[in-house]
C-alpha cells in the first residue's frame, strides 16, 4: 500500500524526501499545499518540479476520507459521516461558537470500552483509524467549512479527540495526527487548543509525555471506584488512584501551567447527588484542574436520564465553593445525534455486543414482565441493553440509584 501523504508527520515527510535524495524543505512545501491550501493533486503543486511530481505519483497517494453523509443542526453545528478503509463509518462534529469553532474528531470505528452513558460503546469495536483518517477529519472539515480560505470567520480554532473511540487505545496514529494538527507547516493549532480525551488508559497516559504536549481531558464521571467501575468498566483495570497519579505525571511534564479538564457526565439518580459532588471535590483536592459537567444526553440504548437544571446547578455550586473552576457544557447538536455521548456511526460489530443486548432484552421479556406494567416491554429492552437486570419497578426508572 502506498503511504498517504495526508497522514505523514513532519519527521516522516522529511524522511520520505531524504530517501528520494531531496532537500528537507520539499517536505515543508508539500505539507503546506496539503494542509494549508487544501490541495490533494500533485500536479497542482506548482513549485514542485515535474520530475519530482512524477516520482511521487509512483510512490505515494494523497487521499482524504470519503464523506458519505452530512447533517446540519439547527444550532449551527454540523455532523459528517465518513467512510474509512475498513469499510466502517465514523462521525465528526463541528460546533461553532462566536468567532471560535471546535471540531470533535474520532479515532476509532466503534469503541471497546462500553461505558454505560456513551452510544458509541454500545456498538462494539471495529477498527482503528489511520493517521490520514484522523488528521484527514480536520482537512475535510476545513474543506467543508471555509474551503481553506484563510480569511474565513468560522475557522477551526480547537480540536478535541472526543469523537468515536478511545484515543489512547490507538496510540501512535493519534500521536502523529495530533502532531500534524499542531505543526506550523500543517494546521498550526496551539497545544492549548488540541485536547486528547481519555477514559483512563493509564499506561498510555504515562507514555504521552514522550510524544506530545497536547492538552488533556479525563473522562472521570464518578467520584469513587465502586460507582465508576459500574458505569465505566475500564476502571476495574485502572482504578481512580492510578489514573490521577498518571495525570499528575503528564501535567508535570509540560513546560507551562496548564491543568487537565475533568469531564463528569451528570446522570439522574446515578452520580448526581450532593454527596457525590462533595466526594468529587475531596478526590480532586490535590489535582489542580478544571471540571466540566456534562448533562447526560439521552440515546436509545440507555435508560439513563438527564438531571434537572437545579440538580446540576447545586452540583456545580458545591464544587465551586470547594475552590474549583466549573463549567457546564451546553448541549449542542442533539437534533442530529451529535451531542456528547451520542455518536453512533455505522460499523459492523465484531464483538457481537448489540446481539448480546438483544438476547438480554428477549430474556427479560420472558422473565420479568410483571415488573414493567404500563412502562412496557420497550423499557425492559432498553434496560437490558445496559447489561443490568431490574429487581423492582423503581429500577426501570433510574438505573444505578
Amino acid at each position: 500500500m502506498k503511504p498517504n501523504l495526508l497522514g505523514l508527520s513532519r519527521d516522516k515527510m522529511k524522511a520520505l524526501f531524504f530517501e528520494l535524495g531531496e532537500k528537507p524543505f520539499r517536505a515543508q512545501q508539500v505539507m503546506r499545499w496539503i494542509h494549508q491550501r487544501g490541495v490533494l493533486d500533485l500536479n497542482d503543486m506548482t513549485d514542485i518540479s515535474k520530475v519530482l511530481r512524477g516520482k511521487l505519483e509512483q510512490l505515494v497517494e494523497i487521499k482524504a476520507p470519503n464523506v458519505v453523509a452530512d447533517y446540519p443542526s439547527e444550532d449551527g453545528s454540523h455532523k459528517w459521516v465518513i467512510e474509512v478503509a475498513s469499510g466502517s463509518r465514523v462521525e465528526m462534529v463541528f460546533i461553532p461558537e462566536g468567532s471560535r469553532g471546535t471540531l470533535c474528531v474520532s479515532s476509532q470505528a466503534g469503541c471497546s470500552l462500553d461505558c454505560g452513558f456513551c452510544a458509541t460503546g454500545k456498538q462494539g469495536w471495529n477498527s482503528n483509524l489511520t493517521v490520514a483518517e484522523i488528521a484527514g477529519q480536520v482537512w475535510l472539515a476545513r474543506a467543508q467549512i471555509d474551503g481553506f480560505n484563510a480569511a474565513a470567520q468560522r475557522r477551526i480554532s480547537n480540536v478535541v479527540m472526543m469523537g468515536m473511540g478511545e484515543p489512547l487505545m490507538n496510540f501512535e496514529p493519534v500521536m502523529d495526527a495530533v502532531s500534524l494538527m499542531m505543526d506550523d507547516w500543517a494546521y498550526g493549532l496551539s497545544k492549548r487548543k488540541v485536547t486528547i480525551s481519555t477514559s483512563g488508559v493509564v499506561p498510555a497516559i504515562r507514555r504521552m509525555k514522550e510524544y506530545t504536549d497536547a492538552s488533556l481531558a479525563v473522562s472521570l464521571h464518578a467520584p469513587n471506584d465502586e460507582l465508576r467501575s459500574r458505569i465505566m468498566p475500564i476502571n476495574k483495570k485502572y482504578p481512580i488512584a492510578d489514573l490521577i497519579d498518571a495525570v499528575k505525571e503528564y501535567m508535570a511534564s509540560l513546560k507551562d501551567k496548564r491543568v487537565p479538564v475533568i469531564e463528569y457526565t451528570v446522570i439522574k439518580g446515578v452520580n448526581d447527588h450532593r454527596q457525590h459532588a462533595r466526594e468529587l471535590a475531596e478526590l480532586l483536592r490535590t489535582l489542580p484542574c478544571k471540571i466540566n459537567l456534562i448533562p447526560f444526553n439521552p440515546f436509545s440504548l440507555s435508560d439513563y436520564r438527564r438531571p434537572s437544571d437545579s440538580v446540576i446547578r447545586n452540583f456545580r455550586v458545591i464544587l465551586q465553593r470547594a475552590g474549583f473552576t466549573v463549567t457546564v457544557r451546553t448541549t449542542r447538536a442533539d437534533d442530529i445525534g451529535a451531542a456528547c455521548g451520542q455518536l453512533v456511526g455505522d460499523v459492523e460489530d465484531l464483538t457481537r455486543r448489540q446481539e448480546r443486548y438483544a438476547r438480554r432484552a428477549e430474556a427479560m421479556q420472558n422473565e420479568v414482565p410483571e415488573y414493567y406494567g404500563q412502562i412496557g416491554i420497550e423499557r425492559a429492552q432498553i434496560l437490558a441493553s445496559t447489561g443490568k437486570a431490574a429487581t423492582s419497578a423503581d429500577d426501570t426508572l433510574v438505573l444505578g440509584s
